[in-house]
């Protein structure tokens, strides 16, 4: 079914989020899922934990970070299309990779806490969308086996004080198959869910864009070794803030002259004298507006 990329994005800026089906095929999920858990296993290898107890009450809840250093294969699903598009609706073409890691929940995983993640990183108000998470599901996520639990309508909370007490008896699960992606604003708040199976692991990956005048929460330039960072592509480089070059999110850089033109002296009347001295009276007035202090207009010539 052919997807109506307007709709979807209406519905994401209004409603903070929107779920496309079968962005991946089914087999192409299970290739990705295959690589993560290598992806898992050559972290650990490395001396690097998959468990955060910041994050997670138990180490049924499997975290892998850093993926767009361990594979281009990761690298080219942050540009995937789709996701990318969707991002771009809400924070415009200009946007940075904050982060790109894996969350798997296993049997027995429990929830994290309730956040949004605009929370995490900004002080309140909230008032505009800085961040993005394009959820990548390499699993069917279910409310069983641990998906992701959002409140409906959250999007819309500024501050702290918006978040109810009833906030747990709100929350519902994104459900969706392998393959599926479910794209969230920064704004919405949401949690891991339970994994109460016995044997369903849920495995979804988290593409996180911001805007550019944000600092990423990976410093790529950092992370990333040198000799890879030199075989990235422009766009690539631009993503991770790699790019020596900043952005100018929203702003006007009109030059003076364009902006704020000098009304060129109308034309000598008969008498040769009133269009030059109206437009040397503008010149005073214009004076007394830029400076703060009151000038007499200057005498004509």
């Amino acid at each position: 079914m052919a997807i109506n990329m307007d709709e979807a994005k209406a519905h994401l800026k209004e409603h903070g989020w929107v779920k496309i089906p079968s962005v991946l095929s089914k087999d192409e999920a299970a290739d990705a899922l295959d690589r993560l858990w290598k992806a898992k296993d050559a972290l650990e290898a490395n001396g690097e934990d998959t468990f955060q107890p910041i994050l997670d009450p138990n180490p049924a809840n499997v975290r892998v970070f850093y993926l767009p250093e361990l594979d281009a294969y990761w690298r080219e699903m942050l540009i995937n299309p789709t996701g990318l598009d969707l991002a771009k609706s809400l924070l415009g073409e200009q946007l940075l990779v904050s982060n790109f890691s894996a969350n798997i929940a296993r049997p027995g995983s429990e929830s994290m806490a309730l956040h949004s993640d605009q929370s995490i990183v900004l002080a309140a108000p909230w008032l505009d969308i800085w961040a993005v998470n394009v959820i990548w599901c390499l699993t069917r996520t279910t409310k069983e086996n641990g998906a992701t639990l959002y409140i409906p309508g959250s999007n819309k909370w500024t501050t702290w004080e918006d978040v109810p007490d009833n906030a747990p008896e709100r929350l519902v699960p994104f459900e969706a198959d392998a393959g599926d992606i479910v794209v969230i604003d920064g704004r919405l708040w949401h949690t891991s869910g339970p994994n109460v199976t016995s044997d369903e692991d849920r495995a979804i990956l988290f593409a996180y864009y911001s805007a550019p005048h944000m600092r990423p929460l990976t410093n790529w330039s950092a992370k990333l070794p040198r000799e890879l960072q030199e075989t990235l592509s422009p766009q690539m480089k631009e993503l991770l803030a790699l790019s020596h070059i900043g952005y100018v999110v929203r702003g006007d850089l009109t030059y003076m002259a364009q902006k704020y033109p000098r009304k060129e002296a109308t034309s000598a009347s008969a008498d040769g004298g009133e269009g030059r001295e109206a437009s040397v009276v503008e010149l005073g007035v214009r004076r007394q507006s830029l400076d703060g202090t009151t000038h007499s207009p200057l005498p004509p010539c």
